[in-house]
């Protein structure tokens, strides 16, 4: 196992007490080259199904880490504090997303009975493409990433269906390849590409309009790549009406003390 450095550790430490301290942006670039993760929180008695919605569709939803009833504390860095760490969280109540928080301590008070599952996110491959000089255009804009709810209907588990989200890169047609290979290498962070080009044919009928995320600059020689994306797990309490939940908002992650690189094959 890769252990990170001194100066990665401190960094991690620095982007969550930032966050604990009303941080509410996007975290695309924050402590670069430390693994970034997507979170799910439902009450016990969803918590069968979803595991078994992520192990069969391991490449949207990457399960790192599942937190059993009522913990709050994650084996993924020193300190986590799930309810205070993300800089933004989603409350849903049956399927309907009904507030917006920077900290959901007092909710998950009023919910002993949730399990979160941690799951990884693309975010966490984005400082191999950079190093490999493959710009990422959201971190230069200092946006957040586009994501768009697709056509591609993951599998069924139990009470739990719902169409894959794609996170969209947009990345010149001479290095679609390389951005192809490099991310292949991290399956648990959503690996590969899930499409290349033609966006109407996953149901995006407006790039510039994701359903969540900004609107994306492309350049006129740039293609958009899709990627598996952990809001995935979102659209399914959207499509299967659960009736309570807790995720982080689209773009707003948890910052852990574990290496980008742990994850390469």
């Amino acid at each position: 196992m890769y252990q990170a450095t001194a100066e990665q550790l401190e960094a991690a430490q620095h982007a969550r007490m930032k966050i604990r301290q009303g941080y509410d942006l996007p975290t695309a670039g924050m402590a670069a080259g430390l693994t970034q993760v997507n979170m799910i929180s439902l009450p016990q008695s969803w918590a069968w199904d979803f595991l078994l919605y992520a192990q069969r569709n391991p490449q949207s939803c990457p399960v790192l880490e599942v937190i059993e009833q009522g913990q709050i504390h994650s084996r993924l860095g020193s300190g986590i504090d799930i309810r205070t760490d993300f800089p933004k969280y989603r409350i849903w109540q049956d399927g309907e997303c009904t507030d917006e928080i920077t900290d959901a301590t007092e909710v998950w008070d009023q919910h002993p009975d949730l399990v979160t599952f941690l799951i990884g996110c693309s975010f966490s491959f984005e400082t191999a493409l950079i190093d490999a000089g493959i710009e990422i255009r959201h971190i230069q804009d200092q946006r957040n990433v586009p994501m768009y709810l697709t056509n591609i209907p993951c599998q069924s588990a139990g009470r739990i269906s719902g169409n894959l989200v794609v996170s969209m890169r947009p990345i010149a047609a001479s290095r679609v390849s390389d951005a192809v290979q490099i991310t292949a290498k991290v399956p648990q962070v959503h690996g590969a590409p899930v499409h290349i080009g033609a966006p109407h044919l996953i149901g995006i009928q407006d790039i510039f309009k994701p359903d969540f995320g900004d609107a994306p600059r492309i350049l006129e020689d740039e293609i958009p790549v899709f990627w598996a994306c952990g809001v995935t797990p979102q659209a399914a309490v959207m499509n299967s009406k659960i009736p309570f939940a807790i995720s982080h908002a689209p773009g707003h992650m948890l910052i852990t003390d574990i290496p980008d690189r742990e994850w390469m094959k």
